[in-house]
């Protein structure tokens, strides 16, 4: 049976101090999209009352049983507006599900990693995109992945300076336009930077660090700041050799190419691209939502590559993770809990069985 785990409501003092005598039974409600009543419950501290809806990701929705479907149609490379037409909803409507669904399982993605495996070999590349206009608005996606497993750690934008001058036969921008990409900074590094700090918390207490990157001088020293020249192996190779299975970064390139595929938005000539860069980050979180935990590592492999690093038992389905809210970091419940068993209670227990 259903325990809350705290309170929902952030002024109360169970919300960050949780007590399991704290909540009292208020009866049940019958929702119009469920066929089982959801239980009601009422905090005996701020004496407000909630339901088990309140710590579901689908809270508040009108129809919760699309969400894991937008999320299959999207990491398959198919628009918003063609899964508004497949899923009977309105453009606006898919759009605001996918950014909710998104900024879930960005929460999820960082909640559900724990340190990587003594071992593990880091490879780091960037490739290019863009938003609203290819040529005054570029974008560098840095992209963080594990080798063996294929876990994509971490994938973000950041913005680039425009580009040359457009060609005589191209509609010339405005100068209200020119003007504001003209004054466009560069957040290659940055990104850089946030992208490689997320391998260095998962790697945190490893005595060796393995990455392996092209040899684009700024990764020298951002590495060595980062991960600790002492502790850091680096690899470097050329970007100009073959893109085939005997080059080193074969694992990079191919999430990468995967990446494109997959996503809509970041394939080249497409009208899907985003008009806007912080969209983009939130499909690249679901896209990575969906190549960790749901996607086989290979097709001859049954197992995903969050199983692979032992951050989960099997493959999750597209329904558990769009289950528990996440907004309390390693407090929030786990997908595969039983009853509301947090994620570090659930990976404790997991542990003291093996």
């Amino acid at each position: 049976m259903f325990q809350p785990p705290r309170c929902p409501y952030r002024r109360c003092p169970r919300h960050l101090d949780p007590k399991p005598s704290a909540f009292w039974h208020h009866g049940s409600y019958q929702p119009k999209c469920r066929s089982q009543p959801v239980p009601r419950f009422r905090c005996t501290s701020c004496w407000r009352t909630f339901s088990r809806q309140s710590f579901r990701m689908d809270f508040s929705d009108h129809r919760p049983e699309l969400n894991p479907r937008l999320f299959e149609l999207l990491a398959s490379g198919i628009g918003l507006r063609q899964s508004a037409r497949l899923l009977k909803l309105t453009l606006g409507s898919c759009e605001k599900k996918f950014r909710k669904l998104a900024r879930h399982l960005r929460r999820l993605n960082l909640n559900l990693a724990f340190e990587l495996p003594v071992g593990s070999t880091l490879q780091f590349d960037e490739f290019e995109s863009f938003e609203n206009t290819r040529v005054g608005a570029p974008l560098s996606i840095p992209f963080l992945i594990e080798r063996e497993s294929r876990f994509l750690v971490w994938a973000e934008t950041a913005r680039l300076r425009q580009r040359s001058a457009r060609g005589r036969r191209r509609k010339p921008l405005g100068e209200a336009a020119q003007k504001r990409l003209r004054s466009r900074r560069d957040g290659s590094r940055a990104g850089i930077e946030r992208t490689l700090r997320r391998g260095r918390d998962l790697t945190r207490s490893h005595a060796r660090v393995t990455l392996e990157t092209d040899k684009k001088l700024s990764y020298v020293p951002i590495a060595q700041e980062l991960f600790g020249k002492e502790r850091l192996v680096h690899r470097r190779t050329s970007s100009r050799l073959a893109r085939t299975q005997t080059n080193p970064l074969f694992a990079v390139n191919q999430a990468e190419a995967m990446a494109r595929d997959l996503l809509g938005r970041l394939r080249r000539q497409s009208w899907l691209a985003s008009k806007k860069r912080r969209f983009l980050d939130l499909a690249l979180a679901l896209y990575a939502s969906w190549r960790n935990f749901v996607r086989r590592r290979f097709n001859h492999d049954k197992r995903s590559a969050a199983e692979y690093l032992g951050f989960v038992p099997r493959r999750l389905t597209a329904q558990e993770l769009c289950s528990w809210r996440q907004e309390w970091g390693k407090h929030s419940i786990h997908p595969l809990a039983l009853g509301s068993e947090s994620i570090a209670e659930w990976r404790a227990r997991r542990s003291r069985s093996a």
